[in-house]
Protein backbone atom coordinates (compact mmCIF):
# COMPACT_ATOMS: atom_id res chain seq x y z
CA UNK A 1 0.00 0.00 0.00
CA UNK A 2 1.52 3.16 -1.27
CA UNK A 3 -1.08 5.57 -0.45
CA UNK A 4 0.13 8.51 2.17
CA UNK A 5 -3.37 10.01 3.35
CA UNK A 6 -6.00 7.50 3.64
CA UNK A 7 -6.51 4.11 2.82
CA UNK A 8 -8.19 2.47 -0.43
CA UNK A 9 -9.32 -0.81 -1.30
CA UNK A 10 -6.48 -3.15 -2.45
CA UNK A 11 -6.53 -6.46 -4.29
CA UNK A 12 -3.12 -7.34 -3.35
CA UNK A 13 -1.38 -8.45 0.17
CA UNK A 14 -2.27 -6.59 2.69
CA UNK A 15 0.12 -4.39 5.18
CA UNK A 16 -0.58 -7.19 7.87
CA UNK A 17 1.79 -9.14 5.26
CA UNK A 18 0.15 -12.41 6.51
CA UNK A 19 -3.42 -13.10 5.68
CA UNK A 20 -5.33 -14.64 9.16
CA UNK A 21 -5.92 -18.52 8.91
CA UNK A 22 -8.73 -19.09 7.12
CA UNK A 23 -9.47 -15.59 5.43
CA UNK A 24 -10.38 -15.99 2.07
CA UNK A 25 -9.77 -12.09 0.51
CA UNK A 26 -8.74 -9.11 1.41
CA UNK A 27 -11.79 -6.82 1.58
CA UNK A 28 -9.71 -3.40 2.74
CA UNK A 29 -6.28 -2.63 3.60
CA UNK A 30 -4.43 0.70 4.41
CA UNK A 31 -2.69 2.88 6.42
CA UNK A 32 -3.89 6.72 8.12
CA UNK A 33 -0.93 9.10 7.79
CA UNK A 34 -2.30 12.73 8.06
CA UNK A 35 -5.99 12.00 8.77
CA UNK A 36 -7.82 10.84 12.19
CA UNK A 37 -10.12 8.84 10.78
CA UNK A 38 -11.67 7.36 6.78
CA UNK A 39 -15.26 6.26 6.13
CA UNK A 40 -16.06 4.20 3.30
CA UNK A 41 -18.51 1.08 1.89
CA UNK A 42 -17.48 -2.69 1.71
CA UNK A 43 -19.17 -5.75 0.58
CA UNK A 44 -18.87 -8.49 2.85
CA UNK A 45 -19.83 -11.97 2.01
CA UNK A 46 -22.36 -12.98 4.36
CA UNK A 47 -19.74 -14.00 7.55
CA UNK A 48 -17.82 -12.55 9.52
CA UNK A 49 -13.93 -10.96 8.71
CA UNK A 50 -11.02 -11.03 10.72
CA UNK A 51 -9.62 -6.91 11.73
CA UNK A 52 -6.24 -6.15 11.95
CA UNK A 53 -4.05 -3.65 12.75
CA UNK A 54 0.09 -3.88 12.48
CA UNK A 55 1.88 -1.00 14.24
CA UNK A 56 -0.76 1.47 16.15
CA UNK A 57 -4.14 -0.38 17.60
CA UNK A 58 -6.98 0.74 15.74
CA UNK A 59 -10.76 1.16 16.18
CA UNK A 60 -12.72 -0.36 13.60
CA UNK A 61 -16.65 0.23 13.36
CA UNK A 62 -18.07 -2.04 10.46
CA UNK A 63 -21.92 -1.39 10.04
CA UNK A 64 -22.24 0.19 13.31
CA UNK A 65 -20.17 -2.08 15.61
CA UNK A 66 -17.02 -0.90 16.87
CA UNK A 67 -13.86 -3.05 17.63
CA UNK A 68 -10.76 -2.08 19.32
CA UNK A 69 -8.08 -3.88 17.38
CA UNK A 70 -4.54 -4.36 19.70
CA UNK A 71 -1.47 -4.66 17.76
CA UNK A 72 -0.49 -7.42 15.73
CA UNK A 73 -4.01 -9.36 16.98
CA UNK A 74 -6.41 -10.84 14.78
CA UNK A 75 -10.09 -9.74 16.12
CA UNK A 76 -13.12 -11.16 14.79
CA UNK A 77 -16.16 -9.13 13.55
CA UNK A 78 -19.96 -9.67 13.13
CA UNK A 79 -21.23 -11.13 10.03
CA UNK A 80 -22.19 -8.60 7.54
CA UNK A 81 -23.14 -8.86 4.08
CA UNK A 82 -22.60 -6.28 0.93
CA UNK A 83 -22.35 -2.43 1.36
CA UNK A 84 -21.70 -2.21 4.58
CA UNK A 85 -19.99 0.74 5.86
CA UNK A 86 -16.55 0.94 7.65
CA UNK A 87 -14.70 3.29 9.63
CA UNK A 88 -11.18 3.02 10.51
CA UNK A 89 -9.40 5.08 13.09
CA UNK A 90 -6.51 5.40 15.36
CA UNK A 91 -6.83 4.20 19.07
CA UNK A 92 -3.24 5.15 19.60
CA UNK A 93 -2.04 7.75 22.25
CA UNK A 94 1.68 8.99 22.25
CA UNK A 95 3.18 7.51 25.36
CA UNK A 96 4.09 11.69 26.65
CA UNK A 97 5.58 11.39 30.44
CA UNK A 98 2.47 13.14 32.64
CA UNK A 99 4.63 15.56 34.11
CA UNK A 100 2.82 18.76 33.63
CA UNK A 101 -1.31 18.62 34.84
CA UNK A 102 -3.38 21.72 33.17
CA UNK A 103 -6.00 23.02 35.16
CA UNK A 104 -9.67 22.95 34.08
CA UNK A 105 -13.24 24.32 35.87
CA UNK A 106 -15.53 22.06 37.74
CA UNK A 107 -19.34 23.25 37.84
CA UNK A 108 -19.08 24.40 41.54
CA UNK A 109 -16.71 24.62 44.22
CA UNK A 110 -17.57 21.37 46.50
CA UNK A 111 -15.70 17.99 47.13
CA UNK A 112 -15.76 16.18 44.19
CA UNK A 113 -14.84 12.95 45.27
CA UNK A 114 -14.05 10.43 42.36
CA UNK A 115 -13.98 10.71 38.63
CA UNK A 116 -14.44 7.87 36.01
CA UNK A 117 -14.39 7.27 32.19
CA UNK A 118 -16.74 5.39 29.96
CA UNK A 119 -18.45 5.39 26.60
CA UNK A 120 -16.98 8.91 25.67
CA UNK A 121 -17.61 10.85 29.02
CA UNK A 122 -16.13 12.02 31.70
CA UNK A 123 -18.06 11.52 34.87
CA UNK A 124 -17.65 12.94 38.61
CA UNK A 125 -19.31 12.60 41.87
CA UNK A 126 -18.86 14.69 45.22
CA UNK A 127 -19.69 14.02 48.57
CA UNK A 128 -20.13 16.24 51.30
CA UNK A 129 -24.34 15.51 51.55
CA UNK A 130 -25.26 17.02 47.87
CA UNK A 131 -26.89 15.80 44.79
CA UNK A 132 -24.41 17.51 42.90
CA UNK A 133 -22.31 15.60 39.70
CA UNK A 134 -20.68 16.42 36.69
CA UNK A 135 -19.77 15.41 33.18
CA UNK A 136 -17.67 16.01 30.48
CA UNK A 137 -16.69 14.73 27.01
CA UNK A 138 -12.98 16.16 26.99
CA UNK A 139 -11.89 16.13 30.60
CA UNK A 140 -11.30 20.17 30.37
CA UNK A 141 -15.22 21.05 30.34
CA UNK A 142 -17.60 20.25 32.51
CA UNK A 143 -21.15 20.24 32.65
CA UNK A 144 -23.80 19.85 36.22
CA UNK A 145 -25.46 16.77 36.30
CA UNK A 146 -28.06 16.15 39.35
CA UNK A 147 -28.19 13.03 41.59
CA UNK A 148 -30.90 10.81 42.67
CA UNK A 149 -30.48 12.15 46.38
CA UNK A 150 -28.43 14.25 48.45
CA UNK A 151 -25.48 11.51 49.52
CA UNK A 152 -21.73 11.64 50.18
CA UNK A 153 -20.97 10.31 46.89
CA UNK A 154 -17.58 8.35 47.39
CA UNK A 155 -16.66 6.85 44.08
CA UNK A 156 -17.82 5.92 40.13
CA UNK A 157 -17.44 3.39 38.07
CA UNK A 158 -17.90 2.28 34.13
CA UNK A 159 -18.72 -1.38 32.76
CA UNK A 160 -20.91 -2.52 30.42
CA UNK A 161 -22.45 0.43 28.98
CA UNK A 162 -23.26 1.91 32.79
CA UNK A 163 -22.10 4.32 35.32
CA UNK A 164 -22.27 2.99 38.88
CA UNK A 165 -22.02 5.53 41.60
CA UNK A 166 -21.78 4.65 45.46
CA UNK A 167 -22.33 7.07 48.57
CA UNK A 168 -22.94 5.97 52.55
CA UNK A 169 -26.50 4.73 52.35
CA UNK A 170 -28.14 1.82 50.40
CA UNK A 171 -29.49 4.24 48.48
CA UNK A 172 -27.19 4.73 45.40
CA UNK A 173 -27.37 5.63 41.68
CA UNK A 174 -26.72 4.39 38.27
CA UNK A 175 -26.88 6.15 34.48
CA UNK A 176 -26.94 4.88 31.25
CA UNK A 177 -25.19 7.73 29.36
CA UNK A 178 -23.15 9.73 32.76
CA UNK A 179 -25.59 12.99 32.51
CA UNK A 180 -28.96 11.37 33.71
CA UNK A 181 -29.02 9.20 37.16
CA UNK A 182 -31.48 6.80 38.24
CA UNK A 183 -31.55 5.95 42.05
CA UNK A 184 -31.24 2.18 43.02
CA UNK A 185 -30.66 0.14 46.29
CA UNK A 186 -28.01 -1.97 47.67
CA UNK A 187 -27.53 -3.60 50.72
CA UNK A 188 -27.10 -1.45 53.83
CA UNK A 189 -23.52 -0.45 54.30
CA UNK A 190 -21.35 2.64 53.57
CA UNK A 191 -20.16 2.31 50.35
CA UNK A 192 -16.79 3.75 49.65
CA UNK A 193 -15.54 2.40 46.25
CA UNK A 194 -17.24 0.44 43.01
CA UNK A 195 -15.29 -1.20 40.00
CA UNK A 196 -15.92 -3.32 37.27
CA UNK A 197 -14.09 -6.68 35.97
CA UNK A 198 -14.98 -8.23 32.84
CA UNK A 199 -14.29 -11.74 34.76
CA UNK A 200 -14.26 -13.28 30.76
CA UNK A 201 -13.55 -16.98 33.24
CA UNK A 202 -16.29 -16.65 34.96
CA UNK A 203 -18.93 -15.87 32.54
CA UNK A 204 -21.33 -12.45 33.01
CA UNK A 205 -18.71 -8.89 33.74
CA UNK A 206 -19.54 -7.54 37.13
CA UNK A 207 -19.46 -4.37 39.17
CA UNK A 208 -18.08 -5.03 42.87
CA UNK A 209 -18.43 -2.57 45.81
CA UNK A 210 -16.68 -2.48 49.38
CA UNK A 211 -17.78 -0.47 52.20
CA UNK A 212 -16.01 1.27 55.26
CA UNK A 213 -16.55 1.99 58.81
CA UNK A 214 -15.48 -1.09 60.35
CA UNK A 215 -17.23 -3.25 58.11
CA UNK A 216 -17.06 -7.02 56.17
CA UNK A 217 -19.57 -5.97 53.88
CA UNK A 218 -18.98 -6.14 49.68
CA UNK A 219 -21.39 -6.66 46.90
CA UNK A 220 -21.64 -7.47 43.69
CA UNK A 221 -24.04 -6.69 40.62
CA UNK A 222 -23.97 -8.60 36.89
CA UNK A 223 -25.88 -5.26 35.59
CA UNK A 224 -25.31 -2.08 38.23
CA UNK A 225 -29.04 -2.09 39.31
CA UNK A 226 -29.85 -5.51 41.06
CA UNK A 227 -27.75 -6.17 44.15
CA UNK A 228 -26.20 -9.26 45.97
CA UNK A 229 -24.41 -9.32 49.00
CA UNK A 230 -20.80 -10.80 49.77
CA UNK A 231 -18.38 -10.59 52.71
CA UNK A 232 -14.54 -9.46 52.76
CA UNK A 233 -12.34 -11.63 55.49
CA UNK A 234 -12.46 -8.92 57.91
CA UNK A 235 -14.37 -5.76 59.30
CA UNK A 236 -12.24 -3.07 58.35
CA UNK A 237 -12.23 0.33 57.36
CA UNK A 238 -11.94 -0.59 53.51
CA UNK A 239 -10.67 2.18 51.66
CA UNK A 240 -10.64 0.94 47.61
CA UNK A 241 -11.03 -1.73 45.27
CA UNK A 242 -9.54 -2.26 41.93
CA UNK A 243 -10.11 -5.43 39.26
CA UNK A 244 -7.25 -6.34 36.75
CA UNK A 245 -6.75 -9.26 34.45
CA UNK A 246 -3.72 -11.30 35.66
CA UNK A 247 -2.64 -13.88 32.93
CA UNK A 248 -6.33 -14.02 31.58
CA UNK A 249 -6.81 -14.65 35.32
CA UNK A 250 -10.14 -11.64 36.55
CA UNK A 251 -8.79 -10.95 40.32
CA UNK A 252 -10.15 -7.90 42.24
CA UNK A 253 -8.14 -6.31 44.88
CA UNK A 254 -9.40 -4.36 48.42
CA UNK A 255 -6.94 -2.27 50.33
CA UNK A 256 -8.35 -0.69 53.76
CA UNK A 257 -8.01 2.77 55.66
CA UNK A 258 -7.21 1.19 59.07
CA UNK A 259 -3.44 1.95 59.63
CA UNK A 260 -2.74 -1.99 58.97
CA UNK A 261 -1.24 -4.65 56.80
CA UNK A 262 -4.59 -6.08 56.00
CA UNK A 263 -6.04 -6.25 52.42
CA UNK A 264 -8.19 -8.74 50.50
CA UNK A 265 -8.35 -10.53 47.08
CA UNK A 266 -11.34 -11.89 44.78
CA UNK A 267 -10.95 -14.12 42.09
CA UNK A 268 -14.88 -13.22 41.13
CA UNK A 269 -15.90 -10.40 43.31
CA UNK A 270 -17.93 -13.16 45.24
CA UNK A 271 -15.67 -15.14 47.11
CA UNK A 272 -12.96 -13.02 49.01
CA UNK A 273 -9.96 -14.16 50.68
CA UNK A 274 -7.16 -12.70 53.16
CA UNK A 275 -4.43 -10.60 51.70
CA UNK A 276 -1.13 -8.78 53.45
CA UNK A 277 0.36 -4.97 52.49
CA UNK A 278 3.52 -4.93 53.14
CA UNK A 279 3.57 -2.25 56.06
CA UNK A 280 0.99 -0.71 58.17
CA UNK A 281 -0.33 2.05 56.77
CA UNK A 282 -3.68 3.38 55.89
CA UNK A 283 -3.97 2.25 52.06
CA UNK A 284 -6.12 4.30 50.41
CA UNK A 285 -6.09 3.47 46.90
CA UNK A 286 -5.44 0.87 44.11
CA UNK A 287 -4.93 0.64 40.05
CA UNK A 288 -4.07 -2.02 37.97
CA UNK A 289 -2.11 -2.24 34.58
CA UNK A 290 0.96 -3.47 32.46
CA UNK A 291 0.55 -6.94 34.99
CA UNK A 292 1.19 -4.90 38.39
CA UNK A 293 -1.45 -3.82 40.63
CA UNK A 294 -0.41 -0.63 42.92
CA UNK A 295 -1.75 0.59 45.77
CA UNK A 296 -1.12 4.34 47.85
CA UNK A 297 -1.41 4.90 51.28
CA UNK A 298 -1.64 7.68 53.42
CA UNK A 299 -1.45 9.30 57.04
CA UNK A 300 1.28 10.82 55.04
CA UNK A 301 3.74 8.54 54.02
CA UNK A 302 6.16 7.37 51.25
CA UNK A 303 4.86 4.13 51.26
CA UNK A 304 3.70 2.42 48.10
CA UNK A 305 3.25 -1.14 47.15
CA UNK A 306 3.05 -3.55 44.15
CA UNK A 307 1.70 -6.96 43.66
CA UNK A 308 1.80 -8.87 40.18
CA UNK A 309 -1.13 -11.32 41.25
CA UNK A 310 -2.56 -8.91 43.69
CA UNK A 311 -2.40 -11.57 46.30
CA UNK A 312 1.21 -11.03 47.35
CA UNK A 313 2.99 -7.18 48.12
CA UNK A 314 6.06 -5.71 47.57
CA UNK A 315 7.26 -2.70 49.11
CA UNK A 316 7.42 0.71 47.22
CA UNK A 317 8.75 4.27 47.52
CA UNK A 318 6.65 7.19 46.91
CA UNK A 319 9.04 9.93 46.11
CA UNK A 320 7.74 12.54 48.76
CA UNK A 321 6.19 12.21 51.99
CA UNK A 322 2.16 12.69 51.44
CA UNK A 323 -1.57 11.98 51.80
CA UNK A 324 -1.39 9.47 48.45
CA UNK A 325 -5.36 9.34 48.09
CA UNK A 326 -5.91 7.62 44.55
CA UNK A 327 -3.86 6.30 41.71
CA UNK A 328 -5.17 5.09 38.29
CA UNK A 329 -3.56 3.89 34.79
CA UNK A 330 -3.32 4.25 31.12
CA UNK A 331 -1.06 4.20 28.29
CA UNK A 332 1.50 2.58 29.88
CA UNK A 333 1.64 5.39 33.02
CA UNK A 334 0.69 5.05 36.58
CA UNK A 335 -0.53 8.19 38.34
CA UNK A 336 -1.01 9.14 41.93
CA UNK A 337 -2.71 12.46 43.50
CA UNK A 338 -2.69 13.25 47.19
CA UNK A 339 -3.83 15.90 49.27
CA UNK A 340 -2.75 19.34 50.08
CA UNK A 341 -0.41 19.35 47.60
CA UNK A 342 0.26 20.23 43.67
CA UNK A 343 2.73 17.47 43.86
CA UNK A 344 1.78 13.71 42.60
CA UNK A 345 3.53 11.08 41.38
CA UNK A 346 4.11 8.64 37.76
CA UNK A 347 5.45 5.41 37.29
CA UNK A 348 5.83 3.13 34.07
CA UNK A 349 6.33 0.10 36.32
CA UNK A 350 4.26 0.56 39.50
CA UNK A 351 7.59 0.22 41.65
CA UNK A 352 9.55 3.08 40.75
CA UNK A 353 7.95 6.99 41.11
CA UNK A 354 8.96 9.99 39.53
CA UNK A 355 7.23 13.44 41.18
CA UNK A 356 4.51 15.49 38.54
CA UNK A 357 2.85 18.74 39.21
CA UNK A 358 -0.72 20.04 39.97
CA UNK A 359 -2.16 23.31 39.06
CA UNK A 360 -2.55 23.43 42.61
CA UNK A 361 -2.27 23.07 46.16
CA UNK A 362 -5.39 20.78 46.83
CA UNK A 363 -6.68 18.04 47.99
CA UNK A 364 -6.49 15.45 44.77
CA UNK A 365 -9.21 13.22 45.60
CA UNK A 366 -9.74 11.14 42.06
CA UNK A 367 -8.41 10.33 39.13
CA UNK A 368 -9.03 8.21 36.09
CA UNK A 369 -7.68 7.34 32.42
CA UNK A 370 -9.72 7.70 29.00
CA UNK A 371 -9.74 8.29 25.40
CA UNK A 372 -6.05 10.10 25.69
CA UNK A 373 -6.24 11.90 28.84
CA UNK A 374 -5.42 11.84 32.87
CA UNK A 375 -7.88 13.71 34.36
CA UNK A 376 -8.24 14.42 38.52
CA UNK A 377 -11.01 16.47 41.07
CA UNK A 378 -10.16 17.96 44.19
CA UNK A 379 -11.86 16.89 47.51
CA UNK A 380 -11.52 20.43 49.15
CA UNK A 381 -14.51 21.60 48.64
CA UNK A 382 -12.73 25.13 48.90
CA UNK A 383 -12.65 25.83 45.26
CA UNK A 384 -13.86 24.09 41.06
CA UNK A 385 -10.13 23.48 40.04
CA UNK A 386 -9.92 20.14 38.46
CA UNK A 387 -6.77 19.07 36.30
CA UNK A 388 -6.22 16.94 32.87
CA UNK A 389 -2.99 15.82 31.42
CA UNK A 390 -3.55 14.94 27.42
CA UNK A 391 -1.58 12.66 25.08
CA UNK A 392 -1.92 13.12 21.49
CA UNK A 393 -3.24 10.97 18.99
CA UNK A 394 -0.87 8.37 17.19
CA UNK A 395 -1.07 8.05 13.59
CA UNK A 396 -0.09 6.52 11.22
CA UNK A 397 -2.63 2.90 11.39
CA UNK A 398 -1.86 0.34 9.50
CA UNK A 399 -4.63 -2.37 8.74
CA UNK A 400 -6.20 -5.10 7.22
CA UNK A 401 -9.64 -6.09 6.57
CA UNK A 402 -10.52 -9.80 5.54
CA UNK A 403 -13.29 -11.86 4.55
CA UNK A 404 -13.97 -14.83 6.75
CA UNK A 405 -16.10 -18.09 6.47
CA UNK A 406 -19.70 -17.62 6.17
CA UNK A 407 -19.78 -20.41 8.96
CA UNK A 408 -17.19 -21.05 11.70
CA UNK A 409 -17.05 -24.64 12.49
Amino acid sequence: MTSTQYPAPSTGSSTSTVLPVNASSVLLDGELTTVNSYTTTINGNGGMAYLTSTNIPAIITIGGTKYTVPINTVVTSKAFGASTSVTIASAGFSTATPSTFSSSTMPNAIAWNAVAYGNGYYVAVAGSNTTSGAYSTDGVNWTASTMPSSATWKSVAYGNGTFVAVCFSSFNAYSTNGTTWTAMTMPSANWISVTYGNNTSYGSGRFVAIATSTSSSAAYSFDGINWFTSTLPTANNWRCVAYGLVNNNPTYVAVEGDGSTNGAYSFDGISWFASSLPSADYWYGAAYGNGYFVAVAGSPTTAGAYSTDGVNWTASTMPSSATWTFVAYGNGYFVAVCINSSAGAYSTNGTTWTANTFPSSLNWDGITYGNGKFVAVQGGGSSAVGAYFAQTQTLPVNFGIYAGPTTIN
